[in-house]
């Protein structure tokens, strides 16, 4: 289905996109390609989970397609188990070519296809971020919780379905 066709579509159910990033050798910074991995492992109906070591201005054909979507990724500081905050589109100008900003996925997907879904950003709090592949006792704790809230509210996103104008 085209980007214009999933556009159109009178009624259907929230299509929910998950993009975690982040860096699994270097401890907790893989929180959010593992959480991705237990996303996948549920089975969850209309969701699509990717995971990658950074944001691309390529995921923006992706966030293009779906109604609602997750950026995840390790806090290094703040809130514990996590934070959630809305966020929305924003052309900010880095000066470096290893850092996207959720915010500019979304502000390329408005701009070339014309999408304004739904975004947050889960920051799920880790703790160490040395060069070894495995998540702390903590930081695997911060990631129950978070996933439980996550899970929690796809499920009841589920069970709506929304008017085209709506979204």
């Amino acid at each position: 289905m085209s980007i214009s066709e999933y556009a159109s579509s009178p009624r259907r159910e929230q299509r929910i996109l998950i993009l975690g990033y982040g860096n699994p050798g270097r401890q907790d910074d893989g929180l959010g390609p593992a959480a991705v991995s237990e996303i996948e492992s549920l089975g969850l109906r209309n969701l699509t989970a990717f995971e990658n070591y950074q944001l691309n201005i390529e995921d923006a054909m992706d966030v293009a397609t779906h109604d609602i979507v997750w950026f995840i990724d390790a806090a290094r500081s703040g809130s514990s188990p996590y934070s959630v905050r809305t966020i929305s589109p924003s052309l900010t100008i880095e000066f470096t070519s290893h850092l996207v900003r959720p915010e500019a996925i979304l502000a390329i997907a408005h701009q070339c296809y014309g999408a304004s879904p739904k975004a947050f950003v889960l920051a799920i709090r880790g703790y160490e971020f040395e060069f070894i592949e495995a998540l702390t006792p903590g930081a695997k704790d911060n990631l129950v919780a978070a996933l439980a809230m996550l899970t929690g509210r796809i499920r009841a996103l589920q069970h709506e379905l929304v008017p085209k104008e709506l979204i």
